[in-house]
């Protein structure tokens, strides 16, 4: 059987960008969001008793977390230039995308981008949660072992998803300050001990980004710092309108709930059995998309949520692809996807079984 070339799948037709289309994704997430958050402030200010209050809170929070997963969904589109016909839009509403959730869009997609460029190739690209070689499992001991089992398991999706959404921003950039203030004194004092009193005035201190996707260059650093000040912003405005302990605990459900979705699903879509996870001598990046890629089998109401992400091997494919031409792509390359796992829901707890990498044999082995 000849190797399938790029070449052979039918894709041009399904780049074109329509900002109708991306508009009109947007208004159909955003008002239901906007609406779902005032019906919350009528409950909250309502008479009624607490249970009666959390009862009708629940569905509600329900379809919230599902929206926040399409926010996040839409400006992954975003990330890679695909929903918007303009870079200068794709970049402005991903911006604006990543404030509903917390995340920062420059860094996320810049990191995003590096995991689409590797795809497959396991020795450069490890996965979310950093999967260890078999090598370098067997040389932990028995405790570190038990540690990376432990943190890996589905139920971290939960604690895991709250710190990537509420947390890391934050404190991200907290210590990218306090980087930037211990290099400066340090700066300053070497200057002052040699007394290059003039080499004050051009200090280069260089920021040391505590984490791989934040503070890499100017835009990245930039867009850290705008989205911390609106984010908090909005917080301390949503306390001041429906109480801060209400607001803190409800909307921190909704981000953890919604980032165990997207984590869960950006997870089991690259790490299950018989994946394509290659070295580097012998990886390509066509066989990462189509075997290294898993496409979901799961109810289309979930799929508009998620933005047809399930189609992931088309979207390996390329990447340019919007989220409202993925499921027509994938329909007319279906013939072309033979080898790509298709998974349902009942297959996802078994995917976090499979977080150890063979680099000998190339591929994903469960853990014991």
């Amino acid at each position: 059987m000849n190797k399938i070339k790029r070449s052979d799948f039918i894709l041009k037709p399904f780049l074109k960008r329509n900002n109708f289309k991306a508009c009109y994704q947007l208004i159909t997430t955003l008002i239901p969001i906007i609406s779902l958050w005032f019906i919350v402030s009528k409950i909250v200010y309502s008479p009624l008793l607490q249970i009666t209050k959390g009862f009708l809170l629940i569905p509600i929070l329900f379809f919230l977390t599902l929206l926040s997963s399409r926010t996040f969904s839409l400006m992954h589109d975003c990330g890679h230039n695909s929903l918007f016909e303009k870079r200068s839009l794709n970049n402005f509403f991903g911006f604006c995308l990543g404030l509903l959730n917390g995340i920062p869009h420059k860094p996320w997609a810049n990191d995003h981008a590096f995991h689409h460029r590797n795809n497959g190739n396991w020795e450069i690209y490890k996965g979310p949660v950093d999967v260890l070689s078999l090598e370098d499992y067997e040389a932990l001991n028995k405790r570190e072992k038990l540690i990376y089992k432990v943190s890996r398991h589905w139920l971290m999706l939960f604690p895991g998803g709250f710190f990537y959404l509420v947390i890391k921003a934050r404190l991200g950039l907290i210590l990218i300050i306090l980087n930037f203030i211990k290099s400066l004194m340090q700066e300053t004092f070497i200057k002052l001990k040699k007394r290059n009193y003039l080499g004050l005035l051009n200090i280069q201190s260089r920021i040391k980004p505590p984490f791989s996707d934040y503070g890499d260059n100017f835009d990245e650093l930039f867009d850290l710092i705008a989205n911390n000040i609106i984010v908090i912003s909005g917080w301390i405005i949503m306390c001041k309108w429906l109480g801060a302990a209400f607001f803190l605990t409800f909307y921190s459900l909704i981000l953890t709930f919604s980032a165990a979705i997207f984590i869960c699903i950006f997870f089991i879509q690259h790490n299950y059995e018989n994946a394509y996870a290659s070295n580097t001598k012998n990886w390509d990046i066509v066989e990462g998309a189509i075997s290294g890629s898993s496409n979901l089998d799961i109810p289309n109401w979930l799929n508009w949520f998620l933005a047809d992400i399930s189609f992931h091997s088309i979207h390996h494919l390329s990447e340019r692809i919007p989220n409202y031409n993925l499921r027509a792509c994938h329909k007319a390359n279906l013939h072309l996807l033979q080898k790509s796992k298709v998974l349902k829901l009942s297959d996802f707890p078994n995917c976090f079984r499979y977080i150890i990498w063979d680099s000998k044999n190339e591929n994903l082995i469960p853990i014991n």
